[in-house]
Formats: C-alpha cells, sequence, structure tokens
C-alpha cells in the first residue's frame, strides 16, 4: 500500500479542513447561486457534500457491496441534507474530520489491501482515494468556484489548495 492509514486519515482530514475554511468563507446569501438551469446550487452542492464521504467510506468498508443499499443511502442521506440549513450543513461537514478518523480506525493495513469489487475491482485504499478523496477535490474546487463566481473576489489559490488566506 502507497499510503498509510494514517496518512490516508490525514489526507481526508486535510480535504475536509479545507472544504470547512472555504465554507467560513461562505455566507446564507450565496446559496441560491446556480451557475446554469441545470446545474447544482451552492445549496445542492454542499448538501452532497455533507452526505458523499460517509455514503462512499461506509461502502467501501462493508465485506460486499450492495448497489442497492448504496442507491437507498444517497436517497435517504440527500433528503436528510435537504432538511438542513446552511449552519445545519456546515455543523455536519465540520464533524467529518472526527467521523472519517472513526470509521476508519478498525481497518487494519491488510483491510485497505483487500480486493473490493465497487464499480470495478481494486483495493479497498484505491477505492477510497477514488470515491472519497477524489470527490473532495473535485468538489471543493466546484464550491471554490461557484463562492468566486457569487462574488467573494477575495479567494484565491491559497484558500483553494492550502485552506488559509495567506502563506
Amino acid at each position: 500500500m502507497v499510503l498509510t492509514k494514517e496518512e490516508l486519515v490525514s489526507a481526508l482530514q486535510g480535504e475536509v479542513r479545507i472544504l470547512n475554511h472555504l465554507l467560513s468563507k461562505a455566507g446564507p446569501e450565496h446559496l441560491a447561486y446556480r451557475p446554469s438551469e441545470k446545474q447544482r446550487s451552492t445549496l445542492e452542492l454542499l448538501q452532497y457534500l455533507s452526505v458523499m464521504p460517509g455514503i462512499h467510506l461506509r461502502a467501501i468498508l462493508t465485506d460486499r457491496f450492495d448497489i442497492e443499499g448504496w442507491k437507498n443511502a444517497w436517497r435517504s442521506g440527500l433528503s436528510e441534507a435537504g432538511t438542513k440549513d446552511f449552519e445545519g450543513l456546515k455543523s455536519t461537514i465540520a464533524l467529518q474530520e472526527a467521523d472519517l478518523a472513526e470509521l476508519l480506525g478498525p481497518c487494519t493495513d491488510e483491510d485497505l489491501r483487500a480486493e473490493i469489487n465497487m464499480f470495478g475491482k481494486s483495493s479497498r485504499a484505491t477505492a477510497i482515494i477514488r470515491l472519497v478523496v477524489n470527490h473532495y477535490v473535485a468538489y471543493r474546487m466546484q464550491l471554490f468556484l461557484y463562492l468566486k463566481a457569487a462574488g467573494l473576489d477575495e479567494l484565491n489559490t491559497l484558500n483553494l489548495w492550502r485552506g488559509s488566506d495567506t502563506m
């Protein structure tokens, strides 16, 4: 395995930290922004981000991937996320650092190297990188672009990649 469990947890928690930093710049006035009619609004993007890591990670950590269970988890998760206001979504996302560490806590390196079949065969660790870490990176980039387009001109590369205003 290329990453240790601790490095994997640290990478995931780093993504949450950057996401929380971006959220600290946003306000309720930015939630309605939608680049085009058929794209998610900022609110819908945050709803997705509030449930994505847990749904993906729980599915990856099961002994056998159940597509129907996964679809049901998405329906249920997004439905619940749809009941939350901006502060509720921020609180949910803030808890992800601890949640991810807790979910991965029992995993051994052997567990992470084990082959799973979830949208194709890979190691469990590879699936975590592809479905959780990569989604964090992609969707925080989308959030960054939405916030800039919605008027937060002061956001810059450091906000996006370091989760800070300055070096």
